[in-house]
């Protein structure tokens, strides 16, 4: 097997976008390259074509690499549900709710067998794999069974680098650490190292290097910038940040609740790309503001978290806003909060059977949780509150629960569905829309309407339609030209090309 692991010397230093301008660096250059991370832990997740769960980092990586994502690319995907269960997601497919600690000691084996299986697959469709760790590769306490670092470095027998953030500072601490934890087999299997995230005169380095290169014996492959403004969406919310324009006239103030157990919070994402749109983050009654509109996006635990925002005055901010004729947009499990009531009677939202809670009863709606979560690409036409039908959208929904609207004179379905069914709610005239669809903002020509409306209630300034997947399609290629002048490319595919033979 051709390839590289890309592994770093702790979390957030920059693996997923260097293993995305990686993916677009091998195939602009003709090579059939997919992506690869053989355990993800994240809440944000990607819908493939055939309707399978993986992480967002790996189906973006395969659209830098042109290809389409599978769930080969991210055979397990852990999603948390509180502060010591998660999800685990199989091969695409949700199996069960486990511990941490049954997870270590009941999966382990079974883990190591999909990802063989899963390596197994990539090598016989591509010519080269770029793969990504998780987190610092010498955890001592997760180490003996880990199954996403070394070990699968081993099992794939490739060659691996090591980046490094000199951004949070202690860069070289961190390398030598890193390297002096981890045994000799694996140290060996290190061929280089990436100085990520420097700003400044890369010239002032030099001396960094030279002390590296001398006291490591490995080669620094590079020192890539801090790239601003990269919109690549990464893994977790650690990379997700707050978005304000600086010097923009009249722009629109959108609040997020920031829940504690958010899940795609990717949803956001092309609101990056809109000149005059401020994103903020909300977590209690005291942050809200006074913003022009109010999202809740999607969570792995929506009774937990919409507990929590009502302990945090939150939940009474939206309600008051909402009396105020404020525009909200609820999104999969903030469509549920929204609604009057939340049915848990088997314990899959809570883990306790016969749960229920009171929702922000916004929409007259009640939401039923269920044991089997559904996963689809869906597509579907909007109404109107007129009962209109308006353009095509298209997206994908990930959920457990249900939700039932009581439809009268001020609300309307939201979407009726290419399957003949019919999703969310549309009220108040479009003030309040409650939706299963993730990626709806993505569907550039109905985030323009929804915007516009905001802009002409403000008396600001309307504006035309932002293509964003034209635009996401060329900053791959910049961030891929961008790394390419500042590494060193033809040893770096030597590496790649030759494996663990040199």
């Amino acid at each position: 097997m051709k390839g590289i692991m890309v592994l770093g010397t702790s979390s957030d230093v920059g693996k997923s976008l260097i293993a995305t301008g990686l993916c677009r660096m091998l195939v602009n250059e003709g090579v059939k390259t997919a992506p690869f991370k053989s355990q993800n832990m994240s809440n944000n997740s990607y819908v493939t074509k055939d309707g399978k769960e993986i992480g967002r980092a790996q189906g973006i990586q395969a659209e830098a690499a042109k290809v389409d994502a599978t769930v080969w690319m991210n055979p397990i995907l852990l999603k948390p549900r509180s502060d010591m269960h998660a999800e685990i997601v199989l091969l695409g497919r949700a199996e069960q709710v486990v511990s941490g600690k049954n997870y270590r000691s009941q999966f382990y084996e079974k883990g190591l067998a999909v990802i063989q299986k899963s390596l197994d697959y990539l090598a016989e469709k591509y010519d080269v794999i770029v793969m990504e760790g998780a987190g610092s590769p010498v955890e001592i306490n997760l180490k003996s069974r880990e199954l996403v670092n070394m070990k699968v470095a081993e099992m794939a027998d490739i060659p691996v680098v090591l980046v490094a953030d000199i951004d949070r500072g202690g860069v070289f601490a961190s390398i030598v650490g890193t390297l002096a934890l981890l045994s000799p087999s694996e140290r060996n299997r290190v061929k280089g190292i990436i100085i990520n995230k420097f700003r400044g005169d890369p010239d002032l380095f030099v001396d960094g290097i030279t002390w590296l290169e001398e006291n490591t014996k490995l080669p620094v492959l590079g020192v890539l910038p801090y790239i601003e403004n990269h919109m690549i969406d990464g893994e977790d919310s650690l990379s997700f940040q707050e978005k304000r324009p600086s010097s923009v006239k009249d722009s629109l103030d959108i609040a997020v609740v920031k829940l504690p157990f958010i899940s795609n919070y990717s949803d956001m994402e092309p609101f990056y790309f809109e000149e005059d749109v401020s994103i903020r983050f909300v977590e209690t009654g005291d942050d809200f503001g006074h913003p022009d509109a109010v999202i809740i996006p999607g969570t792995k635990s929506t009774i937990h978290d919409l507990s929590k925002i009502k302990e945090t005055g939150l939940a009474r901010k939206i309600q008051v806003f909402y009396q105020e004729g404020g525009t909200i947009m609820g999104l999969c499990g903030g469509f549920q909060m929204l609604c009057r009531e939340l049915l848990d009677p088997f314990g899959a939202d809570t883990g306790i059977q016969g749960n229920k809670a009171d929702g922000l009863n916004i929409i007259p709606a009640s939401t039923f949780f269920h044991q089997k979560k559904r996963t689809t690409r869906v597509k579907g036409n909007y109404f109107s509150a007129t009962g209109i039908v308006g353009e095509l959208v298209e997206g994908y929904e990930i959920h457990l629960g249900d939700t039932m609207v009581q439809a009268d004179e001020k609300t309307v379905p939201f979407l009726s569905l290419s399957n003949g069914k019919e999703d969310g709610c549309y009220s108040n005239n479009g003030k309040v829309i409650g939706t299963y669809l993730h990626h709806l903002f993505h569907n550039d020509e109905w985030r323009s309407i929804w915007l516009n409306r905001l802009r002409k209630e403000k008396g600001y300034p309307l504006k035309e339609t932002v293509f964003i997947q034209e635009m996401k399609d060329k900053r791959f290629d910049l961030l891929a030209d961008k790394m390419k002048r500042h590494l060193n490319w033809e040893k770096l595919q030597k590496i790649m090309f030759e494996g663990m033979s040199k």
